[in-house]
C-alpha cells in the first residue's frame, strides 16, 4: 500500500468514525429525552416505537462506528508492529552506535547527506578494510544502493558478501531476510529467497529472523521441546552395557 493511499485511508477512517460516534451519541440523547406525544387517535395505527425514538438509526451508527474504530485499530496495530519491529532491527545492526562516534564514518555519512551517494560508499569501503568486524558500513552500504541508487542488484552482491561474514545469528538472520526480500522482489528470483528463508529455518531455527522466515512461507511455529520425565525406562537403563535391558517384574 503506497503512503498517500495509506494516509487517504486513516482520514476516511477517522473521519467516519467522528460522523458516525456523533450520529450515535445525537440519537441516543435523542431518545432518551422524548418530549411527551398526543395520544395516538384510535382510528390510526400506532407507530413502532423503534420508528419514534430513532433507535434503528441509532444501532445502525453504532454498527457504523464499531466498524471504524475496528479497522482503524487494525491499521495502527499493524503500522506499530512494523515501527517496533524496524526500530529492533536498526538496534541489532547498529553495532552499539559504534560507527556514529568514528569521526572516518561520520564523514562519509556527510559525504552521502551532501547526495554524494558513491563517495560516500567509497569511505565506508575504505572505513570497513579498516575495520573489518564493523558490518554495519556493509550494512549502509547495501541500504544506500538500494534506497539512493535504486541498484539492487549491486545491493543483493553486497548483502551476498555480509553473509559470508562470521555475524551473530540475529544479525546473520536479518540480513538473509534482507536479501530474501530483494530476490522475491525487484530482482524477480523467486526460488532463491525461497531457499534463503529455509537456510534462516535450518540453520536459525530459534532467532527472530526464522520466526519471520517462518510467516513469509506460511509455516506455523514448532511445538515446544518437552523434556522426558524423570525415572523412565531409558533412565533406568542408562546405567547398563550395550545390549542389556532392566528387569522386568
Amino acid at each position: 500500500m503506497s503512503h498517500s493511499v495509506k494516509i487517504a485511508l486513516y482520514a476516511f477512517l477517522a473521519v467516519g468514525l467522528l460522523l458516525c460516534t456523533w450520529g450515535f451519541l445525537n440519537r441516543f440523547h435523542g431518545s432518551t429525552d422524548v418530549p411527551p406525544e398526543d395520544p395516538v387517535p384510535p382510528t390510526e395505527e400506532p407507530v413502532p416505537a423503534e420508528k419514534r425514538d430513532g433507535t434503528g438509526a441509532m444501532m445502525a451508527y453504532g454498527a457504523l462506528a464499531l466498524v471504524m474504530m475496528v479497522g482503524l485499530g487494525l491499521m495502527i496495530a499493524y503500522d506499530m508492529s512494523r515501527y517496533f519491529a524496524a526500530k529492533t532491527e536498526e538496534f541489532i545492526f547498529a553495532d552499539g552506535g559504534e560507527g556514529a562516534r568514528d569521526p572516518d564514518y561520520d564523514e562519509a555519512e556527510h559525504v552521502w547527506a551532501n547526495g554524494e551517494y558513491l563517495d560516500a560508499i567509497q569511505l565506508m569501503r575504505d572505513y570497513l578494510k579498516r575495520h573489518p568486524s564493523h558490518q554495519f558500513a556493509a550494512l549502509r552500504i547495501a541500504e544506500i544502493y538500494e534506497k539512493d541508487l535504486g541498484n539492487h542488484l549491486a545491493a543483493a552482491l553486497e548483502y551476498e558478501q555480509i553473509l559470508q561474514q562470521r555475524l551473530p545469528a540475529e544479525r546473520w538472520g536479518w540480513s538473509a531476510i534482507h536479501l530474501a526480500n530483494l530476490y522475491s522482489g525487484k530482482l524477480g528470483k523467486a526460488d532463491q529467497a525461497e531457499a534463503l528463508l529455509r537456510r534462516i529455518i535450518n540453520e536459525y531455527g530459534q532467532t527472530a529472523a526464522a520466526r519471520k522466515a517462518r510467516e513469509r512461507l506460511g509455516e506455523p511455529e514448532p511445538a515446544p521441546r518437552v523434556a522426558p520425565p524423570p525415572g523412565g525406562p531409558q533412565d533406568d537403563a542408562s546405567h547398563l552395557p550395550p545390549g542389556f535391558r532392566p528387569k522386568k517384574g
